[in-house]
C-alpha cells in the first residue's frame, strides 16, 4: 500500500531562484538533517533527467545505500526523485516550484512511498516513518527559509570566489554548502588534493598556487582536533604547530599570488580568554592563561601578518562550542545523555559559550560580506549557559534525566590537563562585534538551538 505525504511552504523569492538554490552543489548537504548519519558516496551533481545521487544512511548498526534518480526535470519549475536502490519498496519525491505573486513562490513537496514488509511493515514502522519524515521536512523548511533570507540580505553584492582550508571538517563542509547554494564559487583546499580540491601541505607550505589566482577571500579553518587525544607534550605540539606553523606557511604561500585575496578569515577559539568564571568578556578583553590561550595568541599573531604580507582585511573568528550531533562536543555528550546518565561536570558553574552550526556559517557569511568588519570577532551565541544549565537543557530536550554528575577529580583522571582547560573552566563570551554589525542569530537560546539540531522542535 502506497503512503502519501504533502508539504507546502511559501518563500520570499521567485520560483526560478528557489529552483536554482536546489540545483546548486551544496543543496543536498544543507537539507540533510544533522541527526541523520548520511554520507554521500559522491558529490551531488547537476539536476537533469537520468542524473543520480548516491548516499549511505546509517541506522543503528546498519548502513543502507540509497540511490535516487532525477526524472521529469523542468528547469526553473520542478523535478522528481525516484529511488533506484534503497530502504523502501518504492519512493517518489516530486518537487514543484510555483510562482505565488509579489516575487514569492511556493515549494510543494509530494511524497509517495511504500514500506517493505507489506502490512506488517506498515504496522511496525508506519507511524515512526511518518513522524521522521515530518521532522525532516520541518528542518528542511527552517534551513531553506533562513538561508534564502541571509543570501537575500546581500543580494546587491557580487558573488565571491572563496577558498576554504579544513573544508572536509564540520564547519568547512557546512560553510561550503551554504556559500555554494548562494551562488558563490568554492575552492576546497586539502592535504590530499582529492575530489578536485587544491593540494596543500601545511608542514612544508607547498600549495597549488596557480589554482588560487583570482581568489576574493580565504577562510582558514584547518587545524588538529584539540580533543582528539589526551594532551601529552607531543600532542600539544601537534595542536600548536598545526595552527601556528600551518597559518604562517599558508600566508607566505598566498603572498606569492599575483593578486592575493582581499579577505582572510582565520579561525581561532574562545580558549583565547582562558578561565573567566562567570564574568562576561568581549573582543575588547585580552588573553587569559593556559595552553589554549597561549596557542590562540600565537595563532592569531600569524593571521595578522596577512595584513602586511597580503594587504588583506583579516578577521580572527573566535569560535565557541559548535553545536551539531554530527561531530564535536555535543556528539560526544549525546550517547551518555540519551541513556539518562548525563549531568554537570565538576561544580557545574563554569560557563559554556556555545553556538549552533547554522549560526557559525551565517556569521562567517556575514563576515565575508561586511567588508568593514576586521580584527577579532567572537562567533558565539548571546545566550551562554553554565555547565549545569547546559546539562539540564539538553536533558529536557531529550526528555531524559540529567542528574549524574562527573566529579572534577574523575574528569582529571580521565582527561588529564585537558579537563582543567576544556571541561572545568569557561567564560561567558559575548558576540559583541557580530551584534554591533547587524548579524541576527537564528538560534539565540540554547533550547532553540538544541531542538533545531536534534529535530526536537
Amino acid at each position: 500500500m502506497t503512503e502519501t505525504l504533502r508539504f507546502e511552504h511559501t518563500f520570499p523569492v521567485a520560483a526560478e531562484e528557489l529552483y536554482e538554490w536546489h540545483a546548486r552543489p551544496g543543496a543536498f548537504g544543507r537539507l540533510a538533517p544533522p541527526w541523520q548519519k548520511i554520507t554521500l558516496d559522491r558529490p551531488a551533481g547537476e539536476i537533469r533527467d537520468g542524473s543520480r545521487v548516491s548516499f549511505r544512511l546509517a541506522k543503528g548498526p546498519l548502513s543502507l545505500r540509497w540511490v535516487a534518480e532525477h526524472r521529469d526535470v523542468q528547469p526553473g519549475s520542478g523535478f522528481t526523485d525516484v529511488q533506484i536502490e534503497g530502504p523502501f519498496s518504492s519512493w517518489t519525491h516530486r518537487h514543484d516550484f510555483l510562482p505565488n505573486g509579489g516575487g514569492s513562490s511556493v515549494l510543494r513537496d509530494a511524497l509517495e512511498y511504500e514500506l517493505p514488509g507489506g502490512r506488517l511493515g506498515r504496522v511496525v514502522a508506519g507511524s515512526a516513518i511518518r513522524r521522521d519524515i515530518r521532522r525532516t521536512f520541518g528542518y528542511r523548511q527552517r534551513v531553506l527559509a533562513a538561508d534564502l533570507r541571509e543570501h537575500a540580505a546581500h543580494a546587491d553584492r557580487r558573488r565571491l570566489t572563496v577558498a576554504i582550508t579544513g573544508a572536509s571538517g564540520l564547519v568547512g563542509t557546512a560553510l561550503a554548502d551554504f556559500l555554494s547554494t548562494g551562488g558563490h564559487r568554492i575552492i576546497r583546499i586539502s592535504r590530499s588534493g582529492g575530489d578536485g580540491s587544491v593540494r596543500w601541505d601545511p608542514a612544508t607550505g607547498e600549495l597549488e598556487l596557480a589554482r588560487l589566482e583570482g581568489l576574493d577571500a580565504i577562510v582558514h579553518l584547518a587545524g588538529e582536533n584539540i580533543a582528539a587525544a589526551r594532551w601529552s607534550e607531543r600532542q600539544k605540539g601537534r595542536i600548536r604547530g598545526s595552527r601556528v606553523v600551518g597559518t604562517r606557511g599558508l600566508i607566505e604561500s598566498l603572498a606569492r599570488l599575483s593578486e592575493p585575496p582581499a579577505t582572510l578569515v582565520s579561525a581561532s577559539a574562545i580558549g583565547f580568554y582562558g578561565d573567566r568564571g562567570e564574568r562576561a568578556v568581549s573582543e575588547e578583553d585580552g588573553p587569559g592563561d593556559g595552553f589554549l590561550a597561549e596557542t590562540c595568541v600565537e595563532w592569531e599573531a600569524e593571521a595578522v601578518r596577512a595584513e602586511r604580507l597580503l594587504g588583506a582585511r583579516v578577521v580572527r573568528a573566535r569560535f565557541g562550542i559548535v553545536l551539531s550531533p554530527r561531530a564535536g562536543a555535543l556528539a560526544k555528550m549525546l550517547p551518555v545523555f540519551r541513556l539518562g546518565a548525563g549531568g554537570r561536570i565538576g561544580n557545574g558553574r563554569q560557563m559554556m559559550s556555545w553556538v549552533a552550526l547554522d549560526d557559525v556559517v551565517g556569521a562567517l557569511h556575514h563576515i565575508l560580506m561586511d567588508t568593514e568588519l576586521a580584527g577579532p570577532c567572537n562567533v558565539t551565541a548571546p545566550g551562554a549557559e553554565s555547565n549545569a544549565g547546559f546539562a539540564r537543557t539538553l536533558g529536557g530536550v531529550l526528555r531524559r534525566p540529567a542528574m549524574a554528575p562527573l566529579p572534577a577529580p574523575l574528569a582529571r583522571i580521565a582527561f588529564g590537563e585537558m579537563a582543567d582547560e576544556m571541561l572545568l573552566s569557561g567564560a561567558r563570551v559575548l558576540p559583541a562585534r557580530l551584534e554591533a554589525t547587524g548579524y541576527a542569530f537564528r538560534y539565540p537560546t540554547l533550547e532553540s538551538a538544541l531542538r533545531h539540531v536534534l529535530g526536537r522542535s
